[in-house]
């Protein structure tokens, strides 16, 4: 919580380059968009998500690892991301070091198009 609280002191979403949020559980995974200047006091406006937990998704990452289910979710995130006319993102890792499942949904995201 603390490494979570130091890397949100300094990461802000704003409208051109919205904030990519990534939530590691132990089987899934979770991505999103966020513009954390829009909305009200409580928080931002979630623009674009996936996860591994979605219908689509699943489809897609049937007999996956969870670092390629992860490259997935990476990938469908920045496509409804570019849908809604984000180029651009800053990643937010959440605390997480950057490297297995979150450096896949980076890699994933950025293949797909997303630039951070």
């Amino acid at each position: 919580q603390r490494r979570h609280a130091r890397v949100r002191k300094t990461i802000t979403g704003t409208a051109e380059t919205p904030r990519m949020n990534v939530y590691r559980s132990l089987n899934h995974i979770y991505v999103q968009v966020i513009d954390d200047r829009a909305g009200d006091a409580k928080g931002g406006v979630t623009l674009a998500a996936a996860s591994t937990m979605e219908k689509a998704v699943k489809e897609k990452i049937a007999g996956l690892s969870k670092t390629d289910a992860a490259k997935v979710v990476g990938a469908v995130a920045a496509e409804r991301a570019l849908a809604k006319g984000v180029e651009a993102v800053v990643l937010d890792r959440g605390g997480y070091l950057y490297t297995g499942r979150v450096k896949a949904v980076a890699d994933g995201a950025r293949e797909a198009g997303l630039k951070f």
